[in-house]
């Protein structure tokens, strides 16, 4: 993306005011782009390549692990560097790793960059919104998102500004009326002329950018901050007191007592598992992205793993998106052709550009025209209708019959009806005179006769429901039609519980929708506050939401669900609130992409566990050991080894293992619940090893190869006890971290800093070796009866929230 130039860097340029039929010159809008008045961004929102290198080089801590290996080079104690070795492969794989996703992304971005319908010497073209210049004309319609400050120049329309102010209602823009950039249009079209541009526009000073998102990080990044930020605050006290104590008091030599401590710092670092969690999202967002989805956020990956619940709309989800008329029913007295005329006049004045709109002009264009109204009313998802006002004060209303008609509907329900309950879509056109006052309808104007359309089903639509209710996902229809259409189109798509369907309109706005959300698997007649509403009830009740939309009535909606999904062929402005875009518009992209969500999660939740067994044998030992008179028994070199083959190199292969199982609970008590049982088991095998062996009279240095041997066996097991049951992929990474391991001891055990053991240390470490299995089974059954409460405690809360929401 060009780089918008400095305020103070600008060139004055003289203001001219096009006309909408003729906007700028090619040659005008060359010098305003060369005076730096173009509508770049001045800063863009993806890192740099020097960025990406710094943020993974100069980090908290790679800088303990540097001062470490200091405090190592400073004593001598060469060998037990081999740490910085892994600190640079994590470097290393985090640099390249971000360079890929950030080539990938900035590819499909240009694909899929936002553009804008701009008028240039008479001639309409389509250029992306970072090559306009101020005083260009642009050309808005529904959908769009107004992409710099403007003054409309011609035409009228109502916009939402709600992702600049929060307000949801629809405000109404004239000729001379200002537009902010980050609101959308909603209803009406017209031609403005860009007042303010890039680092100017009213969105880009509150926010730095008009597009700029608030990130969120997701549960797991969360609880990986909160460990690490515990863990970079007891790491110093530890190891000053750790150093002091076997120094000066158990006079260890300063060597070892380097050593050991810094062994200790290392295993309570876990510096491999943030990496492993950004590596595995970073292949995550390359899988999505050449399936053509576009990630705006990372923590959308997560919590499409924890998704329980998809609301979606019908129309071009369920249904194609392209309607079609299948006949026209005039009242009692207006014949065929003349309601036909009508519709076309009507369609033709309107100058509205949605799906129905396209049906009807399809159907009816040719026929008509002429009219020449003096007042309009836009369609609008909360209205639903739109009206003309003719210079004769004749008023035509378009749209729904139940809400167009009021009290009248009741005559026409029979003809209605039948229509609704096939899943097909009715609209009314009424003619009235005085009905209308401050576009509101006040009075019920007179039916002339009815439109029947119809939308299509898509083909993979049955498949890809069925798919979310075998993995136990409810699937919500919310959708703006008629509540019976809707619940036949979803019940003939395949939606569980399509006859509890609910119309909206009958709802207040204020009432509490959480029994209903909850009791319904249909809505009609939902206005776009009451969609975001549903979402909010359904979050409120525990559950994780994501939302389908592709119109700009699902915008608050979508900016309100726990994972918002856009279809690219939709509106911008819910392209630009959703955190994944679905570039090709296919429903049936999204088992695959919930299935990749769940597999990145699933398996940083097992890596996960191998990293903090380590984590808390290390931090539990050294606790223990501040009050005790003994040494750390381990060297760096040690925990080298036992991070590499049976933690990091583990890690790696297995996130990418398929694992599709919906994920529950929080993340980190499942990772520290998983990895206790290990970590115990360590933490016993090691303070019984050093009091048994120093009480044998054994030296240090066996009593530090025990302990490592040991260590290595828990860490096999646990190893074993995450990839059951077997695969061949798993077996395979069991079998060769075994050989690996076993391997490394026999033929580089003098460079891990293991020494030759006597009879009486190959008999401790037989005992303890032949006593892990029944250890680790007695602390994984312990750990599972703790789990087994937990999850009663939780069922039992939320049963008893969901009485109280019900009642």
């Amino acid at each position: 993306m060009k780089q918008n130039r400095k305020r103070s860097e600008r060139r004055p340029v003289e203001r001219l005011y096009p006309t909408p039929e003729t906007g700028l010159t090619e040659e005008q809008a060359a010098q305003r782009r060369a005076a730096g008045w173009n509508n770049a961004a001045q800063h863009s929102l993806s890192k740099t390549e020097w960025q990406i290198v710094r943020d993974n080089v100069f980090t908290f801590f790679n800088f303990v692990f540097v001062a470490l290996a200091a405090c190592l080079f400073a004593v001598g104690a060469y060998r037990d560097m081999m740490f910085l070795g892994i600190v640079a492969a994590n470097v290393f794989i985090g640099i390249v790793q971000e360079l890929r996703v950030k080539r990938t992304l900035d590819k499909v971005t240009l694909l899929s960059g936002s553009t804008a319908c701009v008028v240039r010497g008479g001639r309409t073209r389509t250029v992306p919104t970072d090559e306009l210049v101020l005083d260009d004309i642009v050309l808005l319609r529904p959908g769009s998102q107004v992409c710099a400050d403007a003054v409309v120049a011609d035409g009228t329309l109502e916009v939402n500004e709600a992702l600049l102010t929060g307000e949801a209602e629809l405000v109404q823009k004239r000729p001379g009326d200002t537009l902010l950039s980050g609101s959308f249009v909603v209803t009406g079209a017209c031609a403005a002329r860009l007042d303010k541009v890039g680092t100017d526009c009213y969105a880009a000073r509150i926010t730095g950018e008009a597009r700029r998102r608030k990130r969120h990080r997701s549960e797991m990044m969360r609880a990986l901050d909160r460990l690490l930020r515990f863990i970079s605050i007891a790491i110093i006290p530890v190891f000053v007191i750790m150093f002091a104590k076997q120094y000066f008091f158990l006079h260890t030599g300063l060597e070892y007592a380097m050593s050991s401590t810094v062994a200790a710092i290392i295993g309570m670092i876990p510096e491999g598992l943030y990496l492993l969690v950004s590596v595995a999202l970073a292949v995550s967002v390359i899988s999505l992205a050449r399936s053509k989805t576009l990630v705006h956020e990372l923590s959308c990956i997560e919590n499409l793993a924890r998704v329980d619940t998809l609301c979606l709309d019908k129309t071009g989800t369920i249904t194609e998106g392209c309607m079609e008329v299948l006949e026209t029913i005039p009242v009692p007295g207006m014949e065929g052709g003349a309601l036909a005329e009508l519709l076309g006049s009507f369609t033709a004045a309107s100058g509205e550009d949605n799906a129905t709109a396209q049906a009807l002009r399809a159907r009816f264009g040719a026929l008509g025209g002429g009219w020449q109204p003096k007042a309009a009313v836009p369609f609008s998802s909360e209205r639903k209708w739109g009206a003309l006002v003719l210079k004769d004060g004749d008023e035509y209303i378009l749209g729904a019959p139940e809400i167009v008609l009021g009290g009248g509907y009741a005559a026409f329900r029979g003809t209605v009806e039948p229509q609704l309950a096939a899943g097909r879509r009715v609209l009314v056109l009424a003619r009235g005179h005085g009905v209308l006052e401050g576009g509101t309808l006040q009075h019920d104007p007179q039916a002339l006769g009815f439109v029947v359309l119809s939308d299509k089903i898509r083909a993979d639509a049955p498949a890809t429901l069925a798919y979310f209710k075998a993995q136990g996902v409810d699937v919500k229809v919310i959708s703006g039609d008629n509540a019976v259409s809707a619940a036949e189109v979803a019940r003939r798509a395949g939606v569980e519980g399509a006859e509890h369907y609910l119309d909206m309109s009958r709802v207040p706005e204020d009432a509490d929708l959480r029994g209903a959300a909850q009791a319904h698997a249909v809505f009609g007649r939902v206005t776009p506050q009451q969609k975001r509403a549903l979402i909010c009830a359904l979050k409120d009740t525990g559950r994780t939401v994501a939302m389908i939309g592709d119109g700009v009535n699902d915008v608050l909606a979508l900016k309100d669900a726990d994972c918002s999904i856009a279809m690219a062929a939709g509106s911008e402005a819910a392209q630009h609130v959703a955190q994944l875009v679905l570039l090709s518009s296919n429903f049936s992209a999204m088992p695959q992409i919930v299935k990749e969500g769940r597999r990145v999660i699933n398996n940083i939740e097992r890596s996960a566990t191998l990293f903090l067994v380590k984590n808390i044998f290390s931090f539990v030992v050294s606790l223990v050991l501040l009050f005790a008179a003994m040494p750390y028994p381990l060297v760096p070199a040690q925990i080298s080894l036992l991070s590499g083959l049976l933690i990091g190199v583990p890690s790696f292969l297995l996130t990418f293992e398929p694992s599709y199982g919906r994920v529950r609970g929080s993340f980190m008590r499942s990772v520290l619940l998983n990895a206790l049982p290990g970590g115990l088991v360590n933490v016993v095998n090691l303070l019984a090893v050093m009091w048994i062996g120093s009480g044998m009279g054994l030296p240090m240095e066996q009593i530090s190869t025990v302990c490592t041997l040991l260590a290595g066996t828990a860490g096999f097991m646990v190893l074993l006890f995450l990839c059951w049951p077997l695969s061949r992929w798993r077996f395979a990474i069991v079998a060769a971290m075994g050989v690996g391991f076993i391997g490394a001891c026999v033929l580089l055990g003098p460079l891990f800093g293991l020494s030759p053991l006597s009879g009486r240390a190959w008999t401790l470490l037989g005992v303890f070796a032949a006593a892990t299995p029944a250890l680790m089974c007695l602390f994984v059954f312990l750990v599972s009866r703790v789990k087994q409460r937990l999850r009663r405690s939780q069922r039992a809360k939320h049963a008893a929230g969901l009485s109280a929401t019900l009642s």
